[in-house]
């Protein structure tokens, strides 16, 4: 289609397009089209996700403009025109969707020559349809003052003292699931009020944080005229912030001054009217009728501020990163490295990077009013850095100190782009109406503790949702990871399982220290989920778990989980639970610093040792999991080890030699073969040889870029996206490395063996034969690939990336909103993965290797020698234990 100048009107590229299919990398629709004149425009879809799942869709955006470039994104990479491009995301919609393409906070603007174009838009993750894909001119910004002179008449009659409420609990539409309503039993008024019963009376809170996120109300006027807007909201989340939001009126911000409304901080609802800066009303000209009413997250003027907060870390990293080259992590404090004479770029670099610093303290200071902890840490580097300039000897003495300080920054950056807001209702009413601020004063505040108190001896707190009397058959679930996760949980229950099987079920949160007692005593659940690792077998032989193999169709519910993910849970030829969370190692690495250093990601072990040469030379290390206990572990310390060492990467490198940690029929350890041996000698010169750090804050050394390659659990991914903000994009990760090895015809291949650990849900034992079957009946839904997927996608909205649930069941896996490259590897490596069996007496496993590992690198003993030395004391606990149990030593 031919386009006009850049002021002309809308026109449209396609129609509808897309569906199920369209969802993963490689999987791209292209358009071509024809404009008259070079320059800025925007695009804009209508869009819907076909799969109603709550999650966000992503697409990549190429641009060509040379008709000779050959259809479909593959290989012309270079067709992306900013980085943001590579992950556009479309908000969950549940129908047509109209909105401009962008990040959140501003509409993109892109280029075109004037001639043919090209787009083309490839899937990363999710299925949708677009309707239309439209080129637009960017238009300007109206001011109020247009605005009203567009209106029409005032309202004569009903309108004027019209007045309606709109419910922040009934939205009528949200971006995305996490956005639902939520209670509030704190304040004395917030509408509708209970401290009896839990009430829906608000939406927003903590879900509500991030640029983009929108809620949607629809109301109705009486007649043409104009209105008055009122929102009572509460931001008590960030002191010296604050939370903004765009106002939409029928899917339009009607002037420039709705662009952002702003809620600074306040422990009580704030009743704001939409107003000018004298406090005059804003008046909105509305026709008879439906419309609709849209507040949008976003981070308005520190949006910019923001930016250059990101780059300055960024650059500040580098400089770091300088530094240590020369110095070392930890330079000598009384020798003099003359950095001014060898750097001098250095320090005119921190000049400049100190006077930008204190701008954007003041920037801050006089957005938000006041100087809030998080811009403090800015100030604090730049008074450092002043230091530096003026006393270049205090470098080497504050360098860890400067190190910290960044990191710190870092994080002062996620938590300032966190703009949390509770929304308990709005009002729509006529000009000639007063809309009541409802305000709590003394004696509210007073009379509602003192109902709270008494509430607090009649309600029960650890129990959620709805109660079934213990009169009737109730399966009783506790559940210990946390009281989102127990809300959602009971939520699924309540409107999934029990209608469909007619099964009551009461789930509780309980602390994990909680469960033994309660078991041992008789007062405990029928089913436990998020138990230990370590519990499911210990339990079993105390009589306590029941073996899932006597249902006739385990094997059913096991299909989906790999056999090493329920290894721990086996004792014999019984299993005594069903996976349900698990993890495993990848390796992370920054692609700007190993390409600055002139390096490839490595393959083997053997190619990471030739590498660490040129890495050490800079100053830089690696990071692998240790047994002394490191940051690095996330969840993948190991019930078998103790709880501070992390023998992640020692089970591995066990694994790739061909070994295991016990023999076939579990009586004695065989880390004494030779592959264990030879394993363990590795696995220690890691330390002693090659200088690996022991105790190390990986994601602090990994973005500074001072550890560019580490092994860590896969969940870091997470960590790592949310809270690095500045080094998105500048990182990958991949298998972690092998050991090349022979299979049976002679040819070389490498092993990739992996450990892998995880919770379980497991059913505490029963006579009653009717309670155990509805408790796996509760267990087989639990398990199933759908009620994994509900249940993760719920809890990543509700709390975020980083809580990205890790679900071990395989099919629910890839339906969890990880890219299709993400899955690839994820999913190969899980192909690798082996699990540990749990064994009377293993615990003295773990604990012996530790101190072993430890006497090796602390103490400098022979590594064979001390392995074989501590096996006897491993084997002897083992045979004590089997005994102690009834089973048989050989």
């Amino acid at each position: 289609n031919a386009m006009n100048s850049p002021s002309s009107t809308k026109r449209t590229l396609l129609n509808t397009i897309g569906g199920e299919k369209w969802q993963t990398a490689g999987q791209w629709v292209t358009y071509k089209f024809s404009v008259d004149q070079s320059g800025l425009y925007q695009i804009a879809t209508k869009f819907r996700q076909n799969v109603l799942d709550g999650m966000y869709t992503s697409r990549t955006l190429y641009i060509f403009s040379d008709d000779s470039v050959a259809e479909g994104a593959n290989g012309y990479y270079h067709g992306i025109p900013f980085d943001e491009a590579t992950d556009m995301q479309f908000s969950f919609a549940d129908e047509w969707q109209s909105n401009v393409l962008n990040n959140g906070e501003t509409d993109f603007q892109f280029y075109f020559e004037a001639g043919k174009n090209t787009i083309t838009l490839e899937g990363v993750n999710e299925p949708m349809v677009i309707r239309t894909l439209t080129l637009a001119a960017i238009e300007d910004e109206v001011t109020y003052e247009e605005y009203h002179a567009q209106g029409g008449a005032a309202a004569q009659g009903e309108g004027k003292t019209y007045l309606t409420k709109l419910q922040g609990e009934d939205a009528a539409r949200r971006s995305e699931s996490s956005l639902y309503a939520k209670y509030d039993k704190a304040s004395a008024n917030t509408q509708p009020y209970s401290v009896m019963n839990t009430v829906l009376n608000y939406t927003g809170g903590d879900a509500w944080r991030t640029s983009g996120q929108w809620i949607e109300w629809d109301f109705i006027v009486p007649e043409d005229g104009y209105y008055n807007i009122m929102v009572k909201a509460r931001q008590n989340y960030s002191r010296g912030s604050v939370s903004c939001r765009s106002v939409y009126i029928d899917g339009k911000i009607p002037f420039d001054d709705m662009q952002e409304i702003g809620f600074s901080y306040d422990k009580d609802w704030e009743c704001q009217m939409l107003a000018d800066d004298a406090g005059t009303p804003y008046e909105f000209y509305l026709t008879a009728g439906t419309h609709t009413i849209r507040l949008e997250a976003t981070l308005g003027g520190m949006g910019p501020i923001l930016e250059e907060l990101q780059d300055s870390t960024y650059r500040l990293n580098q400089i770091y990163r300088k530094i240590l080259v020369y110095t070392g992590a930890e330079p000598d404090t009384y020798r003099d490295y003359h950095i001014e004479v060898v750097y001098p770029e250095i320090l005119e670099a921190m000049e400049l990077e100190s006077k930008r610093l204190y701008k954007i303290v003041d920037d801050t200071v006089a957005y938000t009013g006041q100087k809030a902890d998080k811009i403090a840490s800015a100030q604090t580097v730049a008074q450092q850095i002043e230091r530096f300039i003026d006393r270049p000897e205090k470098i080497t003495v504050e360098f860890k100190t400067f190190k910290d300080n960044i990191t710190a920054l870092g994080t002062a950056i996620l938590n300032m782009t966190e703009i949390k807001l509770d929304v308990d209702y709005i009002v729509v009413c006529g000009t000639e109406t007063e809309p009541e601020k409802d305000e709590s004063g003394f004696l509210a505040n007073m009379a509602h503790e003192i109902k709270a108190f008494v509430a607090s001896f009649i309600v029960d707190y650890n129990a959620v949702g709805d109660v079934y009397d213990e009169k009737d058959e109730v399966v009783t679930v506790w559940i210990t990871s946390g009281r989102d996760q127990g809300t959602i949980l009971k939520t699924m229950i309540d409107d999934t399982f029990t209608p469909e099987t007619g099964i009551k079920v009461n789930v509780e949160i309980v602390a994990a220290d909680a469960i033994l007692n309660a078991v041992m005593a008789g007062r405990g659940p029928n089913v436990i989920l998020s138990a230990g690792g370590d519990q499911p077998v210990n339990y079993a032989l105390r009589g306590a778990v029941e073996d899932i193999t006597q249902f006739a169709d385990y094997q059913e519910v096991l299909a989906p989980y790999s056999e090493s993910s329920y290894r721990q849970y086996c004792l014999g030829d019984s299993i005594y639970a069903v996976p349900e969370t698990q993890t495993f190692s990848v390796m992370f690495y920054r692609t700007d610093v190993l390409e600055e250093l002139g390096l490839s990601v490595p393959n083997t072990w053997q190619e990471l040792i030739e590498m660490l040469p040129t890495i050490q030379g800079k100053s830089m290390s690696v990071g692998i999991p240790s047994a002394s206990g490191s940051s690095s572990n996330a969840s993948a310390s190991t019930s078998i080890a103790s709880n501070t060492p992390d023998l992640t990467l020692y089970f591995s490198l066990l694994f790739q030699k061909g070994g295991d940690l016990y023999n076939d029929n579990d009586t004695r350890t065989r880390i004494n073969d030779e592959a264990g041996v030879e394993a363990f000698d590795e696995y220690t010169r890691y330390f002693t040889d090659y200088g690996i750090p022991t105790v190390y804050d990986f994601i602090s050394r990994f973005r500074s870029g001072e550890m560019p390659i580490g092994i860590s659990a896969y969940s870091t991914y997470n960590t790592l996206m949310v809270s690095a903000p500045e080094i998105r994009g500048l990182w990958d990760f991949t298998l972690i490395p092998g050991t090349e090895r022979m299979d049976e015809n002679g040819n070389t291949y490498i092993d990739r063996s992996d450990w892998i650990t995880g919770s379980a849900t497991m059913m505490i034992s029963t006579e009653d034969e009717s309670l155990k079957q509805k408790s796996w009946e509760f267990m087989k839904w639990w398990a199933q690939a759908d009620t994994q997927v509900r249940f993760g996608r719920e809890i990543e909205a509700l709390l975020g990336s980083s809580a990205r649930y890790a679900t071990a069941n395989k099919e629910a896996f890839v339906q969890l909103a990880w890219s299709a490259d993400d899955i690839k590897v994820l999913s190969e490596q899980w192909d690798w993965t082996v699990g540990i069996e749990e064994i009377p007496g293993g615990y003295y496993t773990g604990r012996h290797i530790t101190n072993a590992i430890r006497k090796v690198i602390n103490e400098k003993e022979d590594p064979r020698e001390t392995i074989i030395d501590y096996v006897i004391t491993i084997n002897d606990e083992i045979t004590k234990k089997r005994k102690e149990f009834g089973l048989p030593t050989e």
